[in-house]
């Protein structure tokens, strides 16, 4: 049986759970709302103030579906209540952000014009200084995916280490050319 599918969720006080037809859950809290469908074999319970996925059967699909399900729910409940954040920096002389209105950002990153990224719906930006950026909202899936196009933008790269990176992120540094 899946480790990570047998542990409950616990539901803090201020959230409330519902599931609809087709195997929909919907979690409200504080922060907002988020609904998703899940696999149609496995099931969710409330049971008290904890949530249980089960799985029908041991076949291959359902344990793969089994953990996979419960991380999910459970992503989003804690998204409801605390929200979801990355962190990147900007390395490199002249590289910075500049936020442009609501949920929009320009990135000067060495390319001959500005990058314009716009958020998606439910993810914001703060940028503390001109070389950090923080993508916050309560999907963890598109604060992801929204740190992840941005670093796109820009790699760091092997040589100098210039570039958009996740905060903490370690670059691989390349010796350069051996001067004779």
């Amino acid at each position: 049986m899946s480790r990570i599918g047998r542990s409950p969720i616990p539901v803090p006080s201020g959230v409330s759970v519902t599931f609809g037809e087709e195997n929909t859950v919907v979690v409200k809290g504080p922060q907002g709302e988020l609904s998703r469908t899940l696999p149609s074999a496995i099931t969710v319970r409330h049971e008290g103030d904890t949530l249980v996925v089960e799985r029908p059967d041991d076949q291959r699909q359902n344990r793969s579906l089994h953990g996979l399900t419960r991380t999910l729910v459970a992503n989003m409940v804690d998204g409801v209540t605390q929200g979801f954040s990355k962190e990147l920096e900007i390395v490199g002389v002249g590289y910075r952000a500049i936020p442009k209105g609501p949920g929009g950002l320009e990135l000067a990153l060495g390319f001959s014009h500005p990058v314009n990224v716009t958020a998606p719906e439910g993810v914001t930006f703060e940028v503390p200084t001109a070389t950090r950026i923080i993508v916050k909202g309560i999907d963890k899936e598109k604060v992801g995916q929204t740190a992840a196009d941005i670093r796109k933008i820009r790699k760091p790269e092997p040589y100098k280490g210039k570039g958009v990176r996740y905060a903490g992120e370690r670059v691989l540094r390349k010796a350069g050319k051996a001067a004779k």
